[in-house]
């Protein structure tokens, strides 16, 4: 009988043109587009993955423009009745 093995999956190769790794002091941080970033959180939200609470109190960078429509975005939008 043959012997299975677990491989961990890692993720896509780092050698896609949009995605590039940064190196910080004691930390190492990818740069990837928010277009392919937001339909996956999105769906996580959707699907109410576990995994999100992992994550919830990391800090992200973003651009100050798209905090600041964000900012307005928050203050405007209704409450859902």
């Amino acid at each position: 009988m043959a012997m299975r093995r677990l491989r961990v999956y890692s993720g896509p190769e780092l050698n896609q043109p949009n995605v590039s790794v940064v190196e910080q002091s004691r930390d190492q941080s990818v740069r990837i587009s928010l277009g392919e970033v937001l339909p996956l959180l999105a769906d996580a939200v959707v699907s109410n993955r576990t995994w999100l609470t992992d994550f919830k109190d990391d800090e992200i960078s973003i651009s100050s423009d798209l905090h600041d429509v964000l900012m307005a975005y928050r203050h405007f939008r209704r409450p859902v009745a």
